[in-house]
């Protein structure tokens, strides 16, 4: 018979355990802490005055009206939600080749920028600077036969960040991944003036699978020509992450973003590791949309499988972190 040791000696005494044996105490020690202002609530807004059209790939969540987007603002400010990040699904009859309609100062997105502010000013604005939701293409750029032309869209982002802006947001997220926009956005928005807004850059934004319910939030998904694989990155690579976020901060950058979330918390934790400069990222749709359907399918516990995976976030070193999650998160918090 083999003999089992029954003292523990050879421990030293350490027994990891012991802070984990009840509630209070797993408090005290715990290393990661979660609350409301850690998120920024992304929404999607339509051409209608009010309403809410429920966007089916991703449970939960709807595309909304004028008068809805700006009770939303109130409800995320009354839950201790610091921002939320605008994306419009353009009409049809808006949207052309070269997405002039980003350049329009009473486009949709636009005009909740105005409603909000004006409504809710203490709660802070995001807004996406990219084509997409403006071209019949369904690219973040003005294309040339297949080709995505990098200056002569950063030329457009340019107008279009100043558009917002003037409009009211309070942070400027260029998320088309084209070389050298965040520097010509800010010399523009400096040179006009508006040297307090933020630029928060999606520096490493990766060509993801997990992107496919925003694309239908937006309707740019069904319109897409080929893939984004010439400007947003392989998502085999590391270094080049690093490199990105350093030309966004040497460009003016004052957030750095970090897109899809999950599948890269090891690029977060290098952003952490390497900059001395706030961390986002964003838990995508593909990320949210798992979870909510992996719920109503029996396997996952829904609201558990929320909070672990924002709390995956904190700990690999966000700041801040863009979730469709953030108001029951909220709700939950506050509990």
């Amino acid at each position: 018979m083999a003999f089992v040791r029954h003292d523990m000696d050879f421990l030293g005494g350490r027994r990891l355990r012991r802070l984990r044996q009840a509630q209070w105490s797993r408090a005290m020690v715990r290393e990661t802490s979660l609350t409301p202002s850690d998120f920024i609530y992304p929404i999607f807004v339509m051409d209608a005055p009010e309403g809410r059209q429920p966007i089916h790939t991703m449970p939960g969540q709807s595309r909304l009206g004028l008068r809805d987007a700006v009770e939303v603002a109130r409800e995320a400010r009354d839950l201790g939600i610091p921002a939320l990040a605008i994306f419009p699904n353009t009409q049809d009859d808006r949207r052309s080749e070269d997405g002039g309609e980003a350049l329009n100062p009473d486009n949709l997105t636009c005009r909740v920028l105005r409603a909000i502010k004006d409504a809710v000013p203490e709660v802070g604005l995001v807004s996406d600077v990219a084509l997409d939701p403006y071209t019949t293409h369904g690219h973040d750029g003005v294309m040339a036969g297949e080709v995505i032309l990098n200056d002569e869209t950063v030329e457009i982002l340019v107008g279009q960040a100043l558009n917002q802006t003037r409009a009211g947001s309070d942070v400027i997220a260029p998320s088309d991944m084209m070389d050298g926009r965040v520097g010509a956005i800010r010399r523009a928005l400096d040179g006009e003036g508006h040297t307090d807004t933020l630029i928060m850059a999606y520096s490493a934004k990766y060509a993801s699978s997990f992107y496919g319910p925003f694309r239908d939030a937006i309707s740019s998904g069904n319109r897409l020509k080929g893939d984004k694989r010439t400007y947003q990155m392989d998502y085999a690579n590391s270094d080049e992450a690093l490199r990105e976020a350093e030309m966004d901060l040497d460009e003016g950058a004052d957030i750095i973003m970090v897109k899809p979330g999950m599948p890269y918390l090891d690029i977060i934790r290098r952003f952490k590791d390497t900059f001395n400069a706030p961390i986002a990222a964003y838990q995508v749709s593909g990320e949210y949309a798992m979870i909510e359907m992996g719920a109503k399918a029996g396997i996952v516990d829904r609201d558990a499988a929320m909070m672990e995976s924002l709390f995956a976030f904190k700990r690999a070193g966000c700041d801040t972190i863009l979730t469709y999650f953030a108001m029951d998160a909220a709700r939950k918090l506050g509990a």
